[in-house]
């Protein structure tokens, strides 16, 4: 798997725009706090169960990508639960799969605020919101 800082997924977005682009958060969260344009919401896990089921996640993404070869680009709120997705879809036969460093919201700073420190949405990245 490989990790790339919001600049550099935004940069491979670009030079491959056939890359699957996948939002592993639940879909509340990419709907209301926000997300990249052109991905597609695939959660890794979804309330209230709030634990992955694996099976279901790479049937999905495969479905999505077509298969195991295209390059799927993950991301999350910080950059966690992308890890572990990626993982399993490594484990599942998936050759190209790349971790957006700290997500779309980023670390939290003093007063326990994302987007100020790190992340897409703080890299001034192009985003929408529902």
């Amino acid at each position: 798997m490989r990790n790339l800082l919001p600049g550099e997924t935004w940069a491979l977005i670009q030079q491959q725009p056939d890359a699957l682009f996948v939002d592993v958060r639940m879909e509340i969260e990419s709907m209301y706090v926000g997300r990249p344009p052109g991905v597609v919401n695939i959660p890794w896990y979804e309330y209230p169960v709030l634990t992955p089921d694996i099976p279901r996640f790479v049937a999905a993404i495969e479905r999505e990508a077509g298969g195991t070869a295209r390059t799927v680009i993950l991301i999350c709120r910080t950059g966690q639960r992308t890890v572990d997705a990626g993982i399993a879809l490594e484990a599942a036969g998936f050759t190209d799969v790349v971790n957006v460093l700290d997500g779309f919201e980023g670390d939290l700073d003093d007063h326990q605020h994302r987007s100020t420190e790190n992340g897409w949405r703080h890299c001034g990245l192009p985003w929408e919101q529902m």
